[in-house]
């Protein structure tokens, strides 16, 4: 099998809307999700054989689903230049040779995100989901904020467990997050230096931001998306019948559902 012909098979798998590519991606967000989870279990246990073996078969899938990535990638130079390219090596590093730092490996987490915004994976979901096709902007909002949380819940317990006896283990670490987040600041655990400051200041910014935009997304009224055919807007309310912007009459399918 020639490269080209390889490359034009793999990427049916990524890229093709036929069932088994679908089924594909499906298999992937599945094991993204599982991972993510894997990664939370363990951080609270001591290290094991077990966990070790897990690590390994959990970074070689990584890291042939990366090599699969460059292999059907138009442009290879530019996968190096976006973020979720140096999360996925991180992780595989973390996972592949735990001495480098496993708690790199919640880095992992941020690719449930970026598989959630890849387009046909969001056209998928929202054809095959009810519950996500009416509440996706609420599950952006939670995936965001997790995502957020367990990055900095990472950065703060790698910075500060050799240097802060408040901070021990990763509950230590995501109590202190949380509190910080959420702006509570019982004062028990604290990050002393500039360092620490620092990235208290950024939990207390973005993760309030993102907070707040949660709460907006639950508590704001339901929209469904469909695409105006005179003006394109994509956001209306579930029981519109014409345009805001352009006062097109709409045809919006439901389910019959009040």
């Amino acid at each position: 099998m020639s490269l080209a012909s390889l490359q034009s098979y793999v990427r049916q798998f990524y890229e093709g809307a036929t069932p088994e590519g679908v089924r594909f991606r499906y298999a992937l967000l599945a094991f993204d999700i599982i991972t993510v989870l894997f990664i939370i279990a363990t951080s609270f246990l001591p290290s094991n054989d077990v966990t070790e073996l897990l690590d390994v078969l959990f970074g070689v899938v990584i890291l042939v689903d990366f090599a699969a990535r460059l292999l059907v990638s138009r442009d290879r130079l530019r996968e190096f230049t976006k973020l979720s390219t140096w999360t996925d090596v991180v992780a595989i590093v973390s996972f592949l040779a735990p001495l480098a730092g496993e708690p790199g490996g919640f880095l992992r987490i941020l690719r449930t995100l970026r598989l959630l915004r890849d387009y046909q994976m969001l056209a998928r979901l929202r054809e095959d989901i009810t519950f996500f096709r009416r509440n996706e902007e609420v599950i952006f909002a939670v995936t965001n904020l997790a995502v957020f949380i367990f990055v900095m819940t990472a950065i703060v317990y790698e910075t500060q467990k050799f240097r802060n006896p408040q901070i021990t283990n990763y509950a230590d670490a995501l109590y202190f997050t949380v509190t910080a987040l959420t702006t509570t600041g019982f004062g028990d655990i604290t990050l002393p230096g500039t360092t620490g400051r620092m990235i208290s200041v950024v939990i207390m910014i973005f993760g309030v931001t993102l907070f707040f935009n949660l709460a907006r997304a639950l508590l704001s009224p339901s929209k469904v998306r469909f695409s105006c055919p005179t003006c394109g807007l994509q956001r209306h309310d579930s029981d519109a019948v014409h345009c805001k912007a352009c006062g097109n009459v709409l045809n919006i399918p439901d389910e019959g559902l009040t």
